[in-house]
């Protein structure tokens, strides 16, 4: 016995609107974003920052610094922006998920002080660039570098849960730490050859590129965190091995259980 065939259903004129491939589009560019991705947007308008704080000591550039206020003011409101998120959603998901917005959180607090000690660096750079010796500019030119190759590379390892480029970041920290060093010795181990207001300068503005890739070093411990349940400063057993070789022999030993 034949079956007459059922027409399926038309759909209605606001379901085909809702579903026009150029709405779909454009409901998906607009859709919101999660704190995972706010988070990586701001460790790269971080890195941007840098960059441009870089062409301030570099070329004096007026418009690289109202860029990188720009850049810091931008952090500012993501931080705003996620804190206010986060507020009202971390009591309601899985330990899993909350996890992940604490450290969405704590990572978001340390970008939003990198941006302050960039903007701090190209300020100063903006006013004393010429009366700085050739080394100086070279040494923090260095360390600039250092700090947004570091931010470049904790964006995509935050994103893949990627503990090698995490680890990475970690060692990269220590030469910011040997450069700046090096700059504290050469205007303090002559008292007699100590440049006055230029050498305060040098210092104030190594300092504030040291701070900032520790805070980015902090990031990087938090994605390790994040990626294994596991602290690295809960690792330190002995003071005489880095804190990055102790967290790669503990994940060793996990794997070969």
């Amino acid at each position: 016995m034949l079956r007459a065939k059922i027409p399926a259903a038309r759909p209605t004129l606001q379901e085909w609107f809702m579903n026009f491939p150029g709405l779909v589009a454009v409901k998906q560019a607009h859709a919101p974003r999660t704190p995972i991705e706010k988070t990586r947007e701001a460790c790269l308008i971080a890195k941007e920052g840098v960059s441009h704080a870089v062409s301030v000591l570099l070329n004096g550039s007026a418009a690289a610094l109202h860029e990188v206020r720009c850049c810091e003011e931008h952090l500012d409101d993501l931080d705003r922006e996620l804190d206010e998120e986060l507020a009202n959603t971390i009591t309601q998901v899985e330990p899993a998920n909350a996890r992940e917005l604490l450290a969405c959180m704590k990572l978001m607090i340390d970008i939003e002080r990198v941006g302050d000690l960039v903007a701090s660096f190209a300020e100063r750079a903006a006013v004393v660039r010429n009366r700085l010796d050739m080394d100086d500019v070279e040494h923090l030119t260095r360390m600039a570098c250092l700090v947004e190759n570091m931010l470049a590379q904790i964006a995509p390892a935050l994103v893949a849960r990627d503990i090698d480029q995490a680890l990475h970041v970690l060692r990269s920290d220590s030469e910011i730490d040997r450069l700046r060093n090096l700059l504290v010795v050469r205007h303090t181990e002559n008292p007699e050859g100590l440049k006055g207001h230029g050498s305060l300068h040098v210092l104030a503005m190594a300092t504030a590129l040291e701070r900032a890739g520790d805070h980015i070093k902090n990031m990087a411990e938090e994605v390790c965190h994040l990626a294994t349940g596991h602290s690295l400063r809960h690792l330190r057993r002995t003071k005489d091995k880095p804190l990055e070789q102790m967290f790669l022999d503990w994940l060793a030993r996990e794997s070969s259980k």
